[in-house]
């Protein structure tokens, strides 16, 4: 279920003047002959007018711009020469630079040495060239790992492309590496093949420590043996013609490489450089800006490697701004029109914080830190209860000690929205990696029974266009509303489409009007559970607030008709919610052999996969889930269209030929538990915590692998 069926459908839409209009953004290149966009009035108040009027202009609009398309080729091809091929048929530029569709980089280091602002910049700077992008942060669980340790490397991953990108990718294409020791962990993970180009710092063969300079060549000769493609250069040596400290400027000098070599925007690049030092002083800014001059020139002058990314052709990429998930959902607490955010700094959250703190205020909200996880949940409790809208955002451990008071707002029944940035568990776990955790404990880590509403944001889009949605949904049916992410969107950069905030986005403002004294604080209506909220303070509005088993007069009331009338009314909610959703989307044929369900950030990898294995004639399709908690309608009739259903998540299951496991005791995938739990039907799953994204192409082994069985079978 997309966020438009949450929040009402205005794709191409806009009003004006109370009056709605219908606009379809111009192609780049096009923008010189048609201007930004086209649009024009669909003369109407009524919502539900538009959105059917709005076809037939979007479709005039697509003939013109097509026409004008058409016209614009015919000319060029008019003028311009065939292009120059290189030796394996790939378009080259007239300046000897090699097209290619896509490319996935990767900087890696020893913590503390900035490859993860270089790559940030890189991927930034890419997205507004117009290019698909998405970024994965390297991060070592240990805060400052030893330096040269294979299990210390930190670093990033950019998958550049001219095609919208949803995901990590597969196999790297270029590596810098600042030492050689960090690649290996990369390599144990599979991040690299036979061919990929390695740029690596060689001062290590020179090292003063035999020891090292050993390592060093013994390296060397591994990944040659192991296909990959090295260069040594010396960037320590470089830097230090500009920097006392190299440690501090080789990112920089890396980064004026890598925009040589990927054909990036120099002027753009330096203004990222410039906002990212713009705390420090001028002359900060200046020997950055000249470590990546430095950087760029010794590319030019060195480095025989050259691509050309064209920029993807994509409505979605037309003005869109460039984000991770926590500056999205951050821009979704704003736009949510929410008055304040209580939380405790945990990885991998706390940015969401840091974000909010320089620019809630410009919208009349404020951040608070509280001294503890519970503070924050209590602090947040204790302001929706009085009337204000609240949210706290955490991540596994601090939701395991918000338990408590979440369980008190479902008692309560106060609105509050909850942002869960999910990492490896169990208890503190990995708190820089990558895993799909907490949707048990989420749904059901309560005391007793605690309804509440769950979703799940499956990309960086949604990480902003759920928090209104769950404001909304907090506040008409007086509950607690979860929003999972987790890392892999928290710290992941991505251009999504720029958001247009709509009235729709707002709950109506809480009626503190005079309550009228006959009206219990729980007047539950019999149909849906649902009850008006009166707010401490307003005339007549005063009740006691408590989180023990109580009437609809608030009163504490232990008797067995008390406590199951209240029990009742909370779950009947989420029914009636439930009774308002849709059934989600199938990715595919809505009949095959296969149908693989995800949730969350797995959503890019999986539709990847399977969109290979239908080009190759596959009958597998996929479905991604937003609402767990109620439960998304139609599943098992969707089930039944398939000879086989499984889940691919990130958390644990056993595998089936593991020793000692067998299908008693057989552990499942957490999705996986729930749908067999809510459809009855023999749901299969594979899943894996290895603390890093999924990539399409493993996916792509596993859907093989289960149609390979299939087939076996018959």
């Amino acid at each position: 279920m997309s966020h438009t069926q949450i929040s009402g459908d205005t794709k191409y839409l806009f009003k004006r003047d109370k009056t709605w209009w219908v606009k379809l953004a111009v192609p780049r290149k096009l923008r010189d002959i048609l201007g930004y966009d086209l649009r024009r009035s669909l003369h109407t108040h009524d919502l539900d007018i538009a959105r059917d009027a709005r076809w037939k202009a979007i479709e005039e609009f697509r003939h013109k711009i097509e026409a004008v398309e058409a016209a614009q080729s015919t000319a060029t091809a008019e003028r311009t020469p065939t292009p120059a091929t290189s030796g394996n048929g790939k378009e080259q530029t007239a300046g000897g630079a090699r097209k290619v569709g896509e490319h996935i980089v990767e900087i890696v280091s020893d913590s503390g040495e900035g490859a993860q602002k270089c790559g940030q910049i890189l991927g930034l700077v890419s997205g507004k060239m117009g290019n698909g992008v998405w970024t994965v942060e390297i991060i070592p669980a240990e805060i400052q790992p030893p330096a040269r340790e294979r299990q210390g490397a930190s670093g990033i991953r950019v998958r550049m492309g001219s095609k919208y990108v949803t995901n990590m990718g597969n196999e790297a294409d270029l590596v810098v590496a600042f030492n050689e020791q960090v690649l290996y962990s990369r390599i144990s993970n599979g991040a690299y093949k036979k061919g990929t180009v390695v740029l690596l710092e060689n001062m290590w063969a020179d090292d003063p420590e035999e020891k090292i300079r050993n390592q060093y060549a013994d390296a060397l000769k591994d990944f040659q043996a192991q296909g990959l493609v090295v260069h040594e250069l010396p960037i320590q040596q470089e830097c230090l013609k500009l920097a006392k400290d190299p440690r501090k400027g080789k990112n920089m000098f890396v980064l004026g490489m890598l925009c040589r070599i990927y054909n990036r925007d120099t002027d753009k690049a330096k203004e990222e450089i410039a906002k990212t030092f713009r705390k420090k002083s001028e002359k900060v800014i200046k020997i950055n800006h000249d470590l990546f001059d430095a950087g760029y020139a010794f590319a030019r002058d060195n480095i025989d490697y050259e691509y050309e990314i064209p920029s993807a052709d994509d409505e979605r990429l037309e003005s869109a701004i460039v984000v991770n998930g926590n500056t999205a959902a951050g821009l979704g607490v704003m736009a949510a029109g929410i008055d304040m955010v209580s939380m405790y700094p945990i990885t991998p959250a706390t940015s969401a914080s840091h974000y909010l703190a320089e620019d809630f205020h410009l919208t009349g909200g404020f951040v608070h830190q509280a001294e503890d996880e519970i503070a924050a949940i209590g602090f947040a409790v204790g302001a929706s209860y009085a009337g204000k809208t609240a949210c706290t955002i955490t991540s596994g451990p601090g939701m395991a000690l918000k338990t408590e008071m979440m369980g008190l707002a479902v008692m309560a029944e106060i609105p509050l929205v909850i942002i869960d940035v999910q990492r490896g568990g169990p208890a503190t776990g990995l708190p820089t990696k990558i895993e799909q955790g907490d949707l048990l404990s989420s749904l059901y880590g309560m005391p007793g029974d605690s309804p509440k509403v769950v979703m799940a944001a499956a990309t960086i889009s949604e990480c902003l266009h759920f928090v209104p949605a769950a404001r909304k949904l907090a506040e008409s049916f007086r509950t607690p509303v979860i929003i999972l992410t987790d890392a892999n969107l928290a710290t992941g950069v991505q251009p999504i489409p720029r958001p247009e905030a709509t009235e729709e986005w707002l709950a109506p403002p809480v009626d503190q009007s005079a309550w009228d004294e006959d009206v219990a604080p729980y007047d539950w209506d019999e149909a849906t559970g649902l009850s008006e909220r009166p707010i401490p303070g307003m005339r007549g509005g005063e009740y006691i607030l408590t989180g023990l088993a109580h009437n609809r007069n608030s009163k504490i009331a232990y008797d067995s008709a008390s406590n199951q009338e209240g029990a009742s009314m909370r779950s009947r909610k989420l029914a009636a919610l439930g009774a308002t959703l849709k059934p989600p989307e199938v990715h595919g044929d809505p009949t095959g052999d296969l149908l693989v369900v995800g949730w969350g950030s797995t959503l890019g990898a999986i539709e990847e996969a399977v969109d290979l294995a239908r080009a190759q004639g596959k009958k597998v399709s996929s479905l991604h889930l937003r609402f767990l908690s109620p439960m998304e309608p139609g599943l098992k009739e969707i089930f039944e269209g398939f000879s086989k259903v499984m889940t691919i998540e990130l958390n644990y299951s056993d595998d089936p030929a593991a020793p000692m496991i067998n299908e008693e005791n057989r552990r499942y995938s957490q999705l996986a538990l729930v749908l067999r739990a809510h459809t009855l039907m023999d749901i299969d799953c594979w899943s894996v915590v290895p603390g890093h994204p999924l990539s399409p192409g493993r996916i792509g082994k596993i859907i093989d692998a289960r149609l390979g069985e299939m087939e076996g079978a018959e």
